[in-house]
């Protein structure tokens, strides 16, 4: 496993090195995407190189420290330099390279400062803009085109990443008039989820403009996440697994009610809770978005989505949470979608580059 490990990280330095300008790699966790990186500083360094690390989170950056630390690479640390993608366009332009961690975070913003700098751009990801017209998609081929690619399945099929299963639970929205409505005079009125959906599926129809249709399509994305049969739904599941079992949540509140434990910016015993899913005091833990990227927690074994956002590199981020067992061990992974609905379609598409034969839908 090793040893194809380090040819893969071999095959993406020689695809970096290779390349006189600006390149990508796209290489599945679990390969060592950060190590390819300093391996490659290792590559171009000289006493006075000096280079530029860029990340989504300073928790990200934070591994590029401690992966240094761990092969012995201190001496290329007075060398670099550490960004957020936020703070990109205030850093000087005066690096010899640039290196994109997650470089599909990439904007329109960001063309500017990438335009201007002179030396190597390398971008490395493990979910790359699947939509050549995206934003993203644009960004990435500007600046750090893709050149080689090592996907999650080849990463599996070679025993590097464990095996997973996807179940995708079909759940009815509620006919109950349970859901109180509140209208701009101040009143309220009850309706049901079947009908809200329906109001705002109208409303998308009925669309004059292009920004009256987007605003439609978040407000009815927005009113879905809110609906309480998935919450009631995921909160069963929850409870009748006895696996260690990371559930993400829509919100903070939402992962409060549905987890005695949970990990957001809202709750001051996050890091506390954290530690003890990894260490395995507990063995559930409830979320939003923190734990997308750049933290890996040991022996978690199934997790469970609420909502699939159509989103693939949400739904691939996730689905990582759960690829770190031993390779012999397959992980399951639930979704919850909502039958008859724009759901159907998010999550398709969320999974569209997974394997097929490995999900699962369920009626329920």
């Amino acid at each position: 496993m090793n040893e194809i490990r380090q040819q893969v990280q071999n095959d993406a330095l020689h695809a970096i090195n290779k390349k006189k300008g600006n390149v990508g790699v796209a290489v599945s966790m679990g390969v060592g995407k950060t190590l390819i990186g300093l391996r490659h500083m290792e590559y171009i360094y000289t006493d006075s190189l000096h280079v530029l690390v860029v990340a989504p989170k300073k928790s990200i950056l934070k591994s590029w420290q401690d992966e240094i630390k761990k092969f012995k690479m201190e001496y290329l640390l007075p060398h670099i330099e550490f960004s957020t993608y936020i703070s990109l366009n205030k850093q000087s332009l005066n690096y010899d390279a640039v290196y994109l961690d997650e470089c599909h975070n990439l904007l329109f913003s960001h063309d500017q400062w990438l335009s201007s700098f002179k030396g190597k751009i390398v971008g490395l990801t493990g979910t790359p803009p699947r939509t050549a017209s995206s934003e993203k998609g644009k960004m990435v081929s500007k600046h750090c085109p893709i050149s080689y690619e090592y996907i999650t399945d080849n990463a599996i099929d070679a025993g590097i990443l464990n095996d997973y299963k996807i179940m995708v639970h079909m759940v009815d929205l509620s006919e109950s008039k349970n859901l109180l409505k509140k209208l701009k005079n101040g009143k309220s009125f009850p309706s049901s989820e079947l009908a809200d959906y329906n109001y705002w599926t109208n409303r998308i129809l009925e669309a004059v403009s292009q920004k009256d249709l987007q605003i439609s399509r978040v407000m009815r994305m927005k009113a879905m996440m809110g609906y309480t049969t998935k919450e009631v739904y995921g909160k069963k599941l929850l409870d009748k697994i006895s696996d260690k079992c990371i559930l993400f949540a829509n919100t903070h509140e939402q992962a409060d009610r549905l987890c005695q434990y949970s990990y957001h910016s809202s709750n001051n015993q996050s890091e506390d809770n954290l530690e003890k899913f990894k260490d395995g005091r507990i063995n559930k833990l409830s979320c939003v978005l923190q734990l997308n990227e750049g933290v890996n927690i040991p022996n978690l074994k199934q997790g469970i989505i609420m909502h699939a956002y159509g989103n693939e590199r949400k739904s691939a981020q996730r689905l990582g949470r759960l690829l770190r067992l031993s390779p012999t061990e397959t992980s399951t992974v639930h979704i919850l979608c909502y039958r008859d609905t724009v759901d159907e379609h998010w999550v398709r598409q969320a999974l569209e580059d997974y394997d097929q034969s490995k999900i699962e839908y369920l009626n329920v």
